[in-house]
């Protein structure tokens, strides 16, 4: 009977997220883009990465503050030296789970991208984001969602089902919670938003050759995946994953991105009349 083999927990690889996240700075300054500020506004940005978006975002607020927040020390030290330099005070730092957020009714606004779907539990982490918020307060977000990476998901579904990596994934499961509209919207209601918006669309990442793919999938998309295996195995994984991208067409990483929007009443919410609109592109 097999055993788990368990390596302790990978955390990020901070500089190469800074350089390699190209495609989440770029769905990141989207989003962007749509959202309205005064400029003297409180605003969390919620899985903060390495701070590049936070720059982003706090170049919008002269007379305001962001709070960027982490679950990842490597990260959280990276956006620190990112960003101090610059915004000083204008920008504070906090290692903590988002799904148990230390604040009560104390944010504007709650931004986020490319993080979500690294939470397990959306309920509770839209129940933390709602206790955060103050009254009237927006959520603004973007995540991985629906079909996202599928085709690289069930490449990696077969091949750590055999010989020699069966060993190294007993019990395991994947680290992302991928959902689609609907489940996405009922939740966010549930927890007590209003003006819930949701939206899904497909956002394909070509890469340039067969290094980079392997580079990505091992710094990026599959470092939990990669950090389970010895190291005498890791490479060999990888390689079987781009054999298979090679035949299914090119070295092309499937994205479709969640977009979410929401608000927090004036009022506690009685009436659920008003469900959510959803935006199709």
């Amino acid at each position: 009977m097999a055993t788990s083999y368990v390596r302790p927990q990978a955390d990020w690889n901070s500089d190469a997220y800074h350089r390699l996240s190209e495609p989440q700075y770029a769905w990141g300054r989207t989003l962007l883009k749509v959202l309205e500020l005064k400029g003297d506004e409180k605003v969390l940005d919620a899985g903060c990465g390495t701070g590049r978006l936070t720059a982003e975002l706090l170049d919008r607020l002269p007379r305001g503050q962001v709070v960027a927040v982490d679950a990842s020390p490597n990260m959280l030290a990276k956006a620190r030296e990112f960003l101090s330099p610059r915004y000083g005070g204008h920008v504070s730092f906090l290692q903590a789970d988002i799904t148990e957020l230390p604040m009560i009714e104390s944010l504007d606004g709650v931004f986020s991208t490319a993080a979500f779907h690294w939470v397990k539990d959306h309920r509770k982490l839209f129940r933390s984001l709602f206790m955060a918020l103050r009254k009237t307060g927006w959520l603004l977000a973007q995540c991985g969602g629906g079909p996202n990476l599928a085709r690289l998901r069930y490449a990696v579904s077969k091949l750590i089902a055999r010989d020699p990596f069966v060993q190294y994934f007993v019990g395991w499961s994947e680290p992302w919670e991928y959902v689609d509209e609907r489940t996405t919207a009922d939740r966010l209601l549930a927890a007590g938003f209003e003006d819930v918006e949701v939206s899904l669309r497909e956002a394909p990442v070509q890469m340039q050759s067969r290094e980079d793919f392997i580079e990505y999938m091992r710094l990026m998309t599959l470092h939990t995946h990669v950090a389970q295996l010895p190291e005498n195995l890791q490479t060999e994984f990888l390689n079987e994953l781009a054999d298979d991208a090679e035949k299914r067409g090119g070295y092309v990483f499937d994205y479709w991105r969640l977009n979410i929007s929401a608000r927090k009443p004036r009022w506690p919410r009685v009436s659920t009349g008003k469900v959510w609109k959803l935006q199709r592109e």
